[in-house]
């Protein structure tokens, strides 16, 4: 019997399956703002039977973005185009959610695009000054940031509490706040990115304080039945950096403040790092934060067939399975994972004709 197709129910949400599209850059915004490319990728996803849609990392102020076609919500006037989209995700029977960040010092580089340059994009050209923990450069060929002082961290915590609250006026029903892959979140976390001798840096406690800080404001600016995501990356794979058992104990400290299920990547914040990529190979870090942290968990990278997804459901390794290239592959994959289960997943009624037999439809 699958697994995948169980419901999953955080606070007053209810997922109709395990199958997520995890946030994913397109790098096709002018000035931050959605367009009709976002409407077809996200829409499709949901018409693909998806049971949580992500838009791709939204910035929450303007040098939080990583290029400058990157999606923004620093202010409310990018909502109107997202709130669109959040409508048309839920008429499909899927979930709107959104994933709210900040690129710290791996913000202001070119799109990677095979028309667009490399790294560090000149201020001349558009660029701009990027900021961090600590003054130092993700590569030689990033920009070098600023290190933010205590008296601008506070206004950081304020941009993402503003945008979760708006993201739910415009109908996103999860939240998710992105403290991986080496973004500001994820440069406080590390020690080999946060260099501070103040109340945010040194400590384990002082280096989790941004993040836990900004999850507990952002939870109490939430409506209750609102689910809230952080996702982490559970190891720098690197010696000496940030590891797997500070990410089971930083889950502990989220889950006190309300967060409710920990997204498990690993890696981005440091140049070079040997990563063993291979199939389901981040599962682990998902298996273990749920085991000893005692909270859901979704598991990402690298997971590829409907066996796969279903096996980890099952076996209680993950309680969401979070999809990226493949849902690129195929839109539809959450529709097809379901006939190879032997599931009868409901189809869009415009799609019947081409359904298996038997399949049930939604409107």
């Amino acid at each position: 019997m699958s697994h995948l197709f169980d419901t999953l129910h955080l606070r007053d949400i209810v997922l109709p399956n395990r199958i997520a599209v995890s946030p994913m850059c397109e790098y096709s915004c002018a000035d931050g703002m959605a367009n009709d490319w976002h409407f077809v990728h996200l829409g499709s996803r949901a018409v693909g039977g998806a049971g949580l849609v992500f838009t791709e990392a939204a910035a929450v102020v303007a040098e939080g973005r990583i290029s400058p076609e990157d999606l923004g919500v620093w202010s409310e006037a990018y909502f109107e185009p997202l709130a669109r989209i959040a409508h048309f995700v839920a008429a499909r029977g899927s979930v709107a959610g959104i994933q709210l960040a900040h690129a710290g010092r791996k913000a202001s580089t070119f799109r990677p695009w095979p028309d667009a340059g490399t790294g560090a994009i000149p201020e001349s050209e558009g660029g701009w000054q990027t900021v961090a923990p600590s003054a130092v450069a993700f590569s030689d060929s990033y920009p070098m940031p600023c290190a933010l002082t205590a008296d601008e961290i506070p206004a950081v915590q304020h941009a993402f509490v503003t945008a979760a609250r708006r993201a739910v006026e415009a109908g996103f029903r999860v939240i998710e706040l992105h403290a991986a892959h080496g973004y500001l979140f994820h440069e406080f976390l590390s020690p080999l990115s946060n260099h501070r001798t103040d109340s945010y840096g040194g400590s384990f406690d002082n280096r989790i304080r941004l993040l836990c800080e900004t999850a507990a404001s952002v939870r109490e600016a939430l409506p209750d039945g609102i689910p809230l995501f952080v996702r982490i990356s559970a190891t720098d794979w690197t010696d000496g950096g940030w590891d797997i058992e500070q990410s089971v104990e930083l889950a502990r400290r989220l889950k006190a403040v309300g967060v409710d299920l920990i997204d498990c990547s690993s890696g981005g914040n440091v140049d070079g790092a040997k990563i063993p990529v291979g199939a389901g190979y981040q599962l682990p870090f998902a298996d273990r934060v749920r085991r000893e942290a005692d909270i859901a968990t979704a598991a990402v990278g690298m997971i590829t067939s409907a066996a796969q997804a279903d096996q980890i459901v099952r076996n209680g390794q993950a309680d969401l399975v979070l999809l990226a290239r493949e849902m690129l592959r195929d839109p539809y994959w959450p529709l097809h994972a379901a006939a190879e289960l032997g599931v009868k997943a409901p189809w869009p009624v415009q799609y019947l004709r081409a359904a298996p037999h038997g399949s049930p439809a939604r409107s």
